[in-house]
């Protein structure tokens, strides 16, 4: 089964997309994330990828009430990143709602410390984002080079026992100009028993059916379906297919 995962971005609990990261080129789509996640459940699917732009940008979670609102008012597996850097915070995600959390910046700077939550709270539940620029982790809020090989993070982390990874190509994001082919299926290569999720770029239907014929886990979907490029009635399809 390929999981199609609409994306929700918090800022100010208003639903956004930024544009390759950037926070001064963001876009409201919606004054309601809650709205938006019951549209996505109506359409049949069944994840939701939430990320909290102002707790990246805090270092700690400042939407939980929206994730909670979200869990509340919805069945859907949510997956929650933004501000996850302790223990602390993912008591928090988890006890507001989330199914899994997704460890960004954290899992490159304290990478100790994010291979004892798989211990503590199940491999299961804990989602690496893998942010790339040029094949190169990229960090806070994807506005630092970390110079590590993505190939090499993720090896180094699937021996610890990680099983699932976001991952998105930094100069692809919210370009809406296809995604990252070829870093997918090098990390699929490379480190073949991670589930990968690919994520940025995607434009098209055509970019969904391309991306499921990889045999990834899933893709999450943002930019083109809030600018309009896929509806969600093309959603709603692609995910029935997708289930199959």
């Amino acid at each position: 089964m390929f999981q199609l995962i609409p994306a929700i971005d918090i800022i100010n609990g208003q639903c956004v997309r930024l544009t390759q990261g950037d926070y001064a080129q963001k876009k409201v789509y919606s004054s309601d994330p809650l709205e938006v996640a019951k549209a996505f459940e109506g359409a049949g699917i069944q994840r939701l990828h939430v990320v909290d732009l102002d707790g990246a940008k805090a270092k700690t979670i400042i939407n939980a009430a929206v994730l909670e609102r979200i869990a509340k008012g919805t069945n859907l597996h949510i997956d929650f990143g933004g501000g996850v850097q302790s223990d602390e915070m993912v008591d928090l995600a988890f006890s507001a709602g989330a199914a899994q959390i997704t460890a960004g910046s954290i899992a490159v700077r304290n990478p100790e410390l994010v291979k004892a939550w798989f211990a503590k709270y199940g491999a299961d539940r804990i989602i690496l984002g893998a942010d790339a620029q040029h094949e190169q982790i990229a960090v806070a809020g994807w506005q630092e080079n970390s110079e590590i090989s993505i190939y090499d993070f993720l090896a180094d982390y699937e021996k610890a026992g990680a099983r699932y990874v976001i991952s998105t190509d930094v100069a692809k994001d919210g370009l809406l100009q296809g995604p990252s082919f070829p870093l997918y299926e090098k990390i699929q290569t490379k480190t073949p028993s991670l589930h990968v999720i690919a994520s940025g770029g995607v434009a098209s239907l055509q970019d969904l059916e391309d991306l499921r014929a990889m045999k990834l886990f899933g893709v999450i979907v943002g930019k083109a379906f809030y600018e309009g490029r896929i509806s969600l009635e093309e959603l709603a399809t692609f995910a029935k297919e997708s289930a199959c």
